[in-house]
């Protein structure tokens, strides 16, 4: 057996895509309303589903999920891979998920590369928000939490000023986009907080010193976990999922939960 062979046979020895892991941050908002002090948001990402990422491993995910009591649950796109007609598989699985505050979604970049009908139509069926340039306000209390939800930033028409249309000025902004390389742009705007991405796998396979060796376009830069980007947090999620390589390594999927605190 060749070095590729014998390197490609390890990396399938120990594999992780059936690893779920829960990664947890906290993050001081500046000017954080007493009332969301601790707010949790649980977030899931890039799940893929078929023919890889089968529905009983996000079902999973999903009980994972809602064992963390999240406040808030958001998913952040790539629904599926190749096959658009797969999200009926995946709707009666994350219409289990279950959040005080509610659940939201937006989409990625392979629910329109598919059939972003059929991808809307499964949420629908789930009984789940999609936001496509909208904005929400999650109200605790006196405290307002605006979920900025943009259409996809590599394949859509994201719309920023749509998606903050009447938010409250004292309202805390986290911004969702599939794309995380796309927070150097919208850091821009100054009301936005925190921005929750996924898109890039983490490059699903990392290696010591080196990282990933493929990462797609817009999730070369800020490819996993937390970063600061100018005065905006910027959070990507490794995801649940996998394509094209159905192998994880140093990169096991993940469900986030990221805890709100005042400062920063």
């Amino acid at each position: 057996m060749g070095l590729l062979g014998t390197g490609t046979t390890y990396l399938y020895l120990n594999d992780e895509s059936g690893q779920l892991s829960v990664e947890r941050v906290t993050l001081p908002i500046k000017n954080l309303h007493p009332a969301l002090e601790g707010l949790t948001i649980v977030q899931l990402s890039d799940i893929h589903v078929g023919p890889y990422t089968k529905a009983d491993f996000v079902q999973k995910a999903v009980t994972l999920a809602n064992s963390l009591n999240p406040d808030v649950t958001v998913l952040t796109g790539d629904y599926v891979w190749h096959d658009a007609e797969s999200m009926f598989e995946l709707s009666p699985v994350i219409a289990q998920l279950n959040a005080r505050y509610g659940v939201y979604t937006i989409l990625g970049n392979h629910d329109i590369w598919t059939d972003v009908k059929v991808i809307m139509a499964g949420m629908k069926e789930a009984k789940l928000p999609l936001l496509v340039n909208e904005g929400v306000p999650v109200n605790v209390g006196k405290g307002t939490l605006w979920l900025a939800g943009l259409d996809d930033g590599w394949s859509g028409r994201p719309d920023l000023a749509a998606a903050l249309a009447g938010v409250p000025s004292d309202a805390t902004v986290a911004l969702l986009l599939h794309e995380p390389d796309l927070a150097d742009e919208y850091s821009l705007d100054g009301r936005i907080s925190l921005q929750l991405a996924g898109h890039s796998h983490g490059g699903q396979i990392r290696f010591p010193r080196v990282g990933a060796l493929i990462l797609p376009h817009l999730g070369r830069k800020y490819d996993f976990g937390l970063y600061r980007v100018n005065d905006m947090w910027l959070y990507t999620n490794r995801g649940i999922g996998v394509t094209t390589e159905p192998v994880r390594f140093n990169c096991p999927p993940e469900v986030t939960e990221i805890t709100l605190v005042s400062g920063g």
